[in-house]
């Protein structure tokens, strides 16, 4: 299984960024990690092990990415308002330095945005944000109202990172078409915290004409053990 790591420094974030890349042809998979987490956090969880075989097939190439944590959610010491921009600054990176990074890797036109948790918020956002970039979104656990994060704070900035504020917004038909064509995935475990958020996330899209596939577990379903059934079930667009 090819395994492959690269740092480069991103001017959008003022800091060096690293990913890794596993598997060698197919549908590029951006992995944004949970809270906390690295590029490290799906290889060191053995997730592109739980993936073998759709990677030794080729029918799917995993590029786990870094985040800037420690200057947007997990930066307590500057606003909700400024946590948000730089979030901002990090969905930039990721559209015009990841995957211009990706396709020189692998020219598979199809993207899908995964993660589990915080991870899930991130792929979500991401793959609202840029429709016609991303194809599948397999978010797993994920909080989807950005004002659990801010402590109900709102302003430009954390409105445009927070997808049940910005979708509810959205009317554009160009853009509505662009989601109509992406897969949406949404799992959850019914006892989960984020039940409701994904719920109601889901029925927006709906009222929109946005199809999406909200698949409720039994339980918490918030631990990697699920996080590895659910990926392996619905990444490659199973149900």
């Amino acid at each position: 299984m090819h395994h492959e790591t690269t740092t480069w420094y991103s001017h959008r974030l003022g800091r060096d960024m690293t990913l890794q890349v596993i598997g060698h042809a197919g549908a590029r998979v951006l992995v944004f990690p949970t809270s906390m987490g690295t590029w490290r956090e799906w290889p060191d969880r053995h997730m592109h092990e739980v993936l073998q075989d759709h990677i030794d097939a080729g029918w799917i190439q995993l590029f786990c990415l870094d985040q800037p944590h420690h200057e947007n959610w997990g930066n307590d010491a500057v606003s909700p308002g400024h946590r948000s921009w730089t979030h901002i600054q990090y969905h930039a990176y990721v559209a015009e330095e990841v995957l211009p990074f990706t396709a020189g890797k692998n020219p598979n036109p199809f993207v899908i945005a995964t993660g589990a948790s915080l991870g899930a918020t991130h792929a979500a956002t991401f793959a609202l944000k840029y429709p016609e970039r991303v194809h599948r979104l397999v978010g797993m656990g994920g909080c989807y109202d950005l004002r659990r994060l801010t402590g109900g704070y709102h302003d430009e900035n954390t409105y445009q990172v927070n997808p049940i504020a910005f979708m509810a917004n959205e009317h554009d038909p160009g853009r509505l078409a662009a989601f109509r064509r992406q897969d949406l995935i949404f799992v959850i475990g019914r006892d989960d915290p984020m039940y409701r958020d994904n719920c109601d996330l889901s029925a927006l899209l709906w009222s929109k004409g946005i199809g999406n596939a909200l698949r409720v577990w039994d339980g918490h379903a918030h631990d990697w053990p699920y996080w590895e059934r659910m990926v392996r079930l619905y990444l490659q667009g199973h149900d």
